[in-house]
């Protein structure tokens, strides 16, 4: 009481502030009641619809699928798949693995609408069934190039037999490749080439096919010259001095991996025509021939021959 008066304490700012258990209550209420109006809105997806699995019944065990499949049953047992199976017993890789459970199959006497067969399925369907056992080895296949184009696993790979037994491929590289990337294939006729007929590289050496971050699925991600220096570790760096179409465009900002009319693999016949490519002014004012118009002047490289970088200089001369 103040004269007479009843006094009215307004709480402060620090006293309003204080319930934060009472602020944090009405926050999740308010998005619990959001989150219930999204669920019950039409078109939503239901949070846990479960996949019905068959019983165990309803697997009848690859001996009764080699009564009628003998041979393919015969073509299966050399095969890595086959002697995982045999590896682990029960718990191996069988028929019903990658087809599914049979009975139904069986009982409807070999009717094929009730088993599931990778040749006639969709390519997502096919990858789906490969992917539960190979999904650690390949998590980037569902964003690489290949699974965009519709290209399954079987589209490389015969599950059942095949002479490549390492990766189960239909056939060796580069043919394999070639099958769809026909476009490359005169590349690497050319009079300058990696050895990829030869079988001196493979395709997979510089690509994954099963999918990357990068450009054109290169194994390479975080840097974009990895692929090419593993193999030229001269021209990977540091360097004092970097040459910055390398750090800017990479390696195919001057060279054409696949083959090329030019010894180094340029992506132009004549290094001096690629070099003016950025370095027009510096070349037209030359004291050598190219700046006075001679089409058979002094190539660039005849003194800036460490153009991929240097600790010494740098312009690039030895």
């Amino acid at each position: 009481m103040h004269r007479g008066r009843p006094v009215t304490t307004i709480p402060s700012q620090a006293a309003r502030g204080s319930r934060p258990g009472l602020q944090y209550f009405l926050f999740l209420l308010g998005a619990l009641l959001l989150s219930s109006f999204a669920l019950a809105a039409p078109g939503a997806k239901p949070v846990d619809k479960q996949v019905k699995q068959p019983a165990a019944s309803d697997f009848v065990g690859s001996e009764t699928c080699a009564t009628c499949h003998e041979d393919v049953s015969k073509k299966f047992g050399d095969n890595p798949h086959s002697k995982m199976a045999m590896m682990h017993g029960k718990n191996g890789i069988t028929c019903e693995n990658c087809h599914g459970a049979g009975k139904a199959h069986v009982e409807g006497g070999g009717d094929t609408s009730k088993i599931f067969n990778p040749g006639k399925g969709s390519a997502k369907a096919v990858d789906e069934r490969c992917l539960s056992c190979h999904a650690g080895q390949h998590a980037n296949f569902d964003r690489s190039a290949h699974a965009k184009a519709n290209v399954s696993c079987i589209s490389c790979h015969s599950i059942h037999q095949s002479e490549e037994k390492a990766e189960l491929l239909k056939t060796a590289q580069p043919n394999l490749c070639f099958t769809c990337h026909g476009d490359q294939k005169p590349q690497f006729s050319m009079a300058f080439h990696h050895k990829v007929n030869e079988g001196v590289v493979s395709c997979s050496d510089c690509h994954d096919p099963h999918g990357t971050f990068g450009k054109s699925n290169l194994k390479s991600t975080a840097d974009q010259n990895a692929v090419c220096t593993k193999c030229h570790m001269e021209t990977r760096g540091p360097f004092v001095f970097e040459h910055a179409a390398v750090r800017a465009e990479g390696c195919v900002g001057c060279h054409t991996p696949h083959g090329s009319q030019n010894a180094r693999l340029l992506n132009m016949a004549s290094i001096t025509t690629l070099c003016n490519q950025c370095h027009s002014p510096v070349a037209e004012g030359a004291v050598h021939g190219l700046g006075q118009g001679s089409a058979s002047s002094t190539p660039c490289i005849s003194c800036h021959t460490m153009i991929h970088g240097s600790n010494l200089s740098q312009a690039f001369i030895r």
